[in-house]
């Protein structure tokens, strides 16, 4: 049985998330999506609220399941028994990041492979901090994320404070 880990912040989770998600359900047996807690970095949701919007928008796949973890990828990889990363890429500069993040995770686990799946053009442009942002300033995000993640992020932007919503 061959699982793949696709770990990301999914904040917020976008139609691009998905699109890789459900061309690797297809793929491998099973797909555990990995919601990557960074303390370090500010998210819009919590790591809660992404667990349960991705299990929502996910739950049509029988072979995907998502998880969170605070720790290296190539750990929860190796626990559960994984040996392939994918990561999504939308540009040249995504394949460099990338790159070098795959090496580094090749080097802590030589087992480890990382598999990269170009997005689809239409996804290309989509970037979860230019969704945040433009949410922020009240722009239209219905083609770049579900209804439900408009919804929800809607209801965060909110609830900040008016200087920050401008």
């Amino acid at each position: 049985m061959t699982t793949a880990v696709f770990p990301g912040s999914f904040d917020p989770p976008t139609y691009g998330h998905l699109n890789i998600i459900e061309r690797a359900s297809k793929l491998f047996d099973s797909v555990d999506v990995l919601i990557a807690v960074n303390p370090e970095k500010h998210s819009l949701f919590t790591a809660d609220e992404r667990l349960t919007l991705i299990k929502e928008l996910t739950k049509e796949f029988s072979n995907v399941s998502v998880h969170k973890w605070e720790g290296l990828v190539v750990n929860y990889a190796k626990e559960h028994g994984a040996n392939i990363l994918l990561r999504g890429i939308r540009s040249a500069n995504d394949f460099s990041y990338e790159f070098d993040l795959s090496l580094m995770n090749h080097t802590l686990n030589a087992e480890i492979e990382t598999l990269f799946i170009p997005t689809e053009q239409k996804y290309s442009i989509i970037k979860s901090s230019a969704i945040k942002e433009l949410a922020l300033f009240g722009g239209d995000i219905s083609g770049m994320v579900p209804p439900l993640v408009a919804e929800k992020m809607l209801k965060k932007m909110e609830k900040k404070p008016a200087k920050d919503r401008k």
